[in-house]
This record gives C-alpha cells, structure tokens and sequence, in this order.
C-alpha cells in the first residue's frame, strides 16, 4: 500500500493537507498541564486538523493495577478513530508540539489496529509555524467515519509476559526514559524511581536532532543495534513511563528499518503498582 507510514515533512504535509482522502490529528498535550494541548488548539493549529486528547481520546479508564495511560478498550478507540474521520481510505498525519512524543501514541495505536496509513510530522508544529505555513483558530472536526480496524495484540506485551521476559537471554526490554530516571536518580511523575531489570536504556530524545526532527535511519539503528545485541525484533519490548513516549522509539526504530518491537503499554507506572515486581536502579 502505498502511502506515508512512518514520518512526513512539513514541506509534503503542506501540500496535502486539505486533500479530502487525509486526515490531520493534533495531539499536543503537556502531562503537567493536561489542560495546555487543546487550548493550544483552539488558539492555533494546522488547518483542517482535529484534536484528540492524550488522556480523554487515547488512554482508557485508570485502575488499582494499571499505569497512568492505560490502552483504551477496543469500542472505545474505534468510536474516537471514527469520530475523527479515519477509515482505511484515509492517509492519517498526526503532530504534536515539536518531536511527536505525544502524537507517536496515536500512531502507534492506529498501528495496532492495523492501519497502516499513519505518518508522524517530523518536527511536529514548531517546523510547520518555522516554515510559516498556514494555522488556523477554533474547533475544526472530519466528517464522521466507520473506522473497522482490528487490533493486532503481537504489537503489545502484558505485565506478565515481561515478568518472564526480564529472565529471558531471548528478550531484550528497551527503557525509552531519560538516563536519570532508568537509573533511579530522580522520578518526577512516579513515586518508585528506577527501571525493570535487565532492561536497557535508550532514552526516545536520542532519536532526534538538534533542530528537532529524526535523526538519520543510520544513526537511529546503530543505537538500537547496540541495545539488541542479537536478539530478533519480535523480542524486544519498549517501555517508558506510561506507554506513551515509548512508542517514538517503536516507530524511530521503524524509519531504521527494524519491524517488530513491541510495546509495554502498562510501563513503568503499572509496573510498580505491583510491590512484589523486581526493580533495578543504577
């Protein structure tokens, strides 16, 4: 199927956006001002873009034993997806602020369902105000859709399956966080700091340049190689925080040309909610 899958350029973006067969999803969300992505919105955005929020539109209802953006269950996504006017027909580009930490879930997500269709802006909408490329203001909805998407569950991994996984020279666990929280220095957002053992680290920042988009798809498998060592695609699973930054390194590891890593979507904030879970630091 031909189409964008994994990043597109504002310049290609701009081209395209009011194309009736593409829909453009704003997911600029801030996790300690949940309130500051859709007044964003509201305020500026690309033409023609809806808005899905992280926490009402892609995360699910929050329970003693998950994490803190818990996968939606299947009818709830596909009536969001529906609502915001994605069907197989439709090439989706969805942005956030500027990297795609955010935007990358909704990618991932769609992913899951077997919509292949999705791209992230590279740069996100910092590049698109750079280029001074047209925004506009208010509330902006697509016509409502069918979305029929069936989730591919081998995408994602339980807290069960790593509980075994973490014992397993067979796996590898990748740590999308920044250094200092896998190594338990600090942990603003959770109250057990460190990471789960044997994981590895590769914080999702290290796929990015300085000016704010992807890196190289050479530079961003050298990081990966080091991490995987020799282990197969299909056996490594990412984790963050809750399940939503670590699915930029799902998709930077697919602009490297490396399928198969799966998501921990519980993460490091369901992983702990368990006080018999072993936990590592350091």
């Amino acid at each position: 199927m031909t189409g964008y899958t994994t990043l597109i350029d504002a310049q290609t973006l701009a081209q395209h956006y009011q194309d009736p067969d593409w829909v453009v999803i704003d997911c600029r969300f801030d996790l300690t001002n949940p309130d500051w992505g859709y007044a964003s919105y509201l305020q500026e955005h690309i033409p023609g873009a809806a808005f899905a929020d992280l926490e009402k539109d892609l995360s699910g209802k929050i329970t003693a034993q998950t994490g803190r953006h818990p996968l939606p269950v299947e009818a709830q996504f596909i009536g969001v997806a529906s609502r915001l006017g994605i069907d197989s027909s439709k090439q989706v580009v969805v942005y956030d602020t500027n990297v795609g930490e955010i935007a990358s879930r909704l990618w991932w997500m769609l992913g899951l369902f077997n919509h292949p269709l999705v791209a992230l802006l590279d740069g996100g909408f910092t590049q698109w105000k750079k280029l001074d490329l047209p925004v506009k203001s208010g509330v902006e909805t697509h016509k409502p859709t069918q979305f029929n998407g069936t989730p591919n569950w081998d995408g994602f991994a339980t807290s069960v399956q790593v509980e075994t996984y973490i014992h397993s020279p067979y796996y590898r666990l990748i740590d999308s966080r920044a250094h200092e929280r896998f190594t338990g220095e600090v942990e603003p957002l959770h109250p057990v700091a460190g990471h789960i053992p044997s994981a590895g680290n590769l914080p999702y920042m290290n796929n990015i340049d300085p000016q704010g988009k992807f890196k190289p798809a050479e530079e961003i498998r050298k990081n990966f190689a080091h991490l995987m060592q020799n282990v197969t695609p299909g056996n490594v699973v990412i984790y963050c925080g809750s399940g939503v930054t670590g699915c930029l390194n799902i998709l930077a590891s697919k602009v490297a040309g490396i399928e198969g890593p799966r998501l921990y979507a519980g993460s490091w904030s369901e992983w702990i909610r368990d006080p018999r879970r072993e936990i590592a630091k350091g």
